[in-house]
């Protein structure tokens, strides 16, 4: 074909990743766990529910947890929740939601633009920090929300 450049095809795996941010730091999660992306809404509260479970929403029939990151996370409120934003995920067949302060993107991204998580010392628990890319001057946290929202060895017993 003359006359048409043709540029090799990138053979490079890329997955894609949803991107979100909770107070100054960026976020990654697998897109492929998204089921959607909603509005904040009413939740019902659950007594005795941990301080970081907003509540239980019915999603089309579903009663989906409401998981609020920023309290997961120790963060401090946001000063306005009217821009929060649920993920709802599918993880293993199981739906969660987890409220965040702004969805931003959908990055594709290589295996080897992704560096190993930092190992932490202290009594930091980063077994759901997959691995964190460098972007543009920032940091991508990715995250494996599996590991993350995963019950605790006590709920599981029970």
């Amino acid at each position: 074909m003359d006359g048409i450049l043709m540029r090799p095809a990138d053979t490079t795996q890329r997955n894609e990743y949803l991107t979100f941010r909770l107070c100054d730091e960026e976020y990654a999660i697998d897109i492929l766990n998204v089921r959607e992306i909603r509005a904040a809404e009413a939740v019902t509260r659950i007594a005795q529910a941990p301080a970081h479970v907003r509540g239980v929403i019915n999603l089309r029939g579903a009663i989906v947890p409401i998981t609020d990151l920023r309290r997961l996370f120790g963060l401090p409120a946001a000063e306005r929740e009217a821009n929060t934003v649920v993920i709802i995920l599918n993880l293993g067949g199981d739906y969660i939601g987890v409220a965040v302060d702004a969805v931003v993107d959908v990055l594709a991204l290589a295996a080897d633009e992704i560096r190993p998580a930092p190992q932490f010392h202290a009594a930091i628990n980063a077994a759901f920090i997959r691995g964190i890319a460098p972007m543009d001057g920032r940091m991508l946290i990715i995250a494996d929300m599996a590991s993350l929202l995963a019950p605790a060895p006590a709920a599981q017993a029970a």
